[in-house]
């Protein structure tokens, strides 16, 4: 299992605001008020996309920003609202809030979604804030701010692409040049004691993840060397690339040791051993004899698989080798991530505080999320907009919390960027 990762940022679209207008005709001196309501903002959204097999390209792109919604206009008008943006991720991602830690969503299945960042409410224009007392409201309300934060991406990820065959023959070198992968590499066998996994990016919004697994020797079915831990390692991979040494140095048999790894494998799991296998043939460049590739290139290819020559330690070849694997993969059935009793866990955070009061040299200072919105939708030249402000702060408890902390008539008080005196 490997666990790949990033840290994005997301921010949801803000709500539109709502509009103070009134209406006007010919032969009609003062209509009524027909400000139209803003525009709901956009969501940000996760879903699972069949083909996406990690998390690479999220390290280019760090921040996303879903479209904000319209604001309000006359003759009830309302405004758009701003256009959700989808993030595209592979099945085995989990979401956590990076503040609090909490799991957003845990994305198991193609096709799921999650909602990550709620866009803003759109504010109401002023058509609403008409009564019987009140027939020419001056205001109206902003719309809310899209939800933001940044969030954490886990993928557990399995690997698609297993590199097989006896020790020694490159598959850490692979893995090293073709990936960010940090194997151990030696000139001794059994260098690799744990499989080691890397991401390969081919293009944007292609990736795949290899794995190199150790060694194999005669055997390795009933356990001998280092046996049944690393061929369950195998299992899990969709297509096999066998690395093989043609380059005579150790006195081997290329044929003889592709024989070997496959009735290995057969020995072990019929079914691993149907998994779709592409050869490499690697170290070609310090190859003793020509005609030894000749010969197993015909062995091989009469067998029906791809043969590609390679040299993992100078690079010859893997470029082919890569783009056909890629290719493969887009044919080949996806990798079960999780099991279909694997529920879906999702943590909600707690509600946000609507305010918090604190004092600063002697000036009480209100803020909070509900605070900025009301003092936005706020219109402190008109009257009946002030009154209405008056009441939502009693409403709220604003008031009698300024008191409790022994708040005096004359005291100054800001709300987010709107100061004045405190009156009882």
């Amino acid at each position: 299992m490997f666990i790949d990762s990033a840290r994005i940022f997301v921010k949801a679209g803000n709500g539109g605001n709502g509009a103070v207008s009134f209406h006007r005709e010919k032969y009609v001196a003062a209509g009524g008020p027909d400000g139209g309501d803003g525009g709901k903002g956009g969501d940000v959204i996760f879903i699972v996309e069949q083909g996406i097999r990690t998390l690479a390209d999220f390290r280019y792109i760090k921040h996303y920003k879903a479209e904000s919604g319209q604001d309000g206009g006359a003759a009830n008008c309302s405004g758009k609202g701003g256009q959700d943006l989808y993030i595209k991720v592979p099945a085995g991602t989990l979401v956590k809030d990076e503040e609090t830690g909490l799991i957003l969503a845990d994305l198991t299945k193609e096709g799921q979604t999650a909602v990550i960042a709620k866009g803003g409410k759109g504010g109401a224009g002023n058509q609403h804030f008409a009564t019987p007392t009140r027939q020419v409201p001056n205001f109206a309300k902003s719309g809310t701010p899209g939800e933001e934060r940044w969030v954490l991406l886990e993928l557990k990820l399995l690997a698609d692409v297993g590199l097989i065959g006896f020790p020694n023959v490159g598959k850490s070198t692979i893995l090293s040049m073709v990936s960010a992968a940090k194997p151990k590499i030696a000139n001794y066998h059994f260098t690799t004691i744990e499989p080691n996994l890397g991401v390969v990016r081919i293009e944007d919004g292609k990736s795949f993840v290899i794995a190199d697994i150790p060694g194999l020797i005669e055997g390795a079915h009933q356990g001998v060397g280092l046996g049944h831990e690393f061929l369950k390692h195998v299992e899990r991979t969709k297509l096999l690339i066998h690395v093989v040494d043609v380059s005579g140095i150790e006195g081997r048999d290329p044929v003889e040791d592709f024989e070997v790894i496959n009735r290995e494998l057969k020995e072990y799991n019929e079914l691993l051993a149907s998994r779709p296998q592409v050869v490499a043939a690697n170290k070609t460049d310090i190859m003793e004899n020509q005609a030894d590739l000749e010969r197993f290139a015909k062995y091989v290819e009469g067998k029906g698989y791809k043969l590609f020559p390679i040299s993992a330690a100078t690079n010859k070849g893997l470029k082919e080798l890569l783009y056909y694997v890629s290719d493969q993969l887009d044919t080949l059935p996806e990798t079960i991530l999780t099991s279909e009793e694997d529920a879906e866990v999702v943590y909600k955070a707690e509600e946000e505080k609507p305010f918090e009061i604190s004092k600063e040299n002697g000036v009480y200072v209100v803020d909070g999320p509900w605070v900025r919105r009301l003092v936005s939708s706020t219109n402190f030249n008109d009257y009946e907009s002030l009154q209405y402000f008056q009441r939502a702060i009693k409403k709220k408890g604003i008031v009698r919390a300024l008191e409790d902390m022994g708040v005096n008539e004359g005291d100054v008080v800001r709300m987010h960027d709107f100061e004045f005196e405190y009156v009882r």
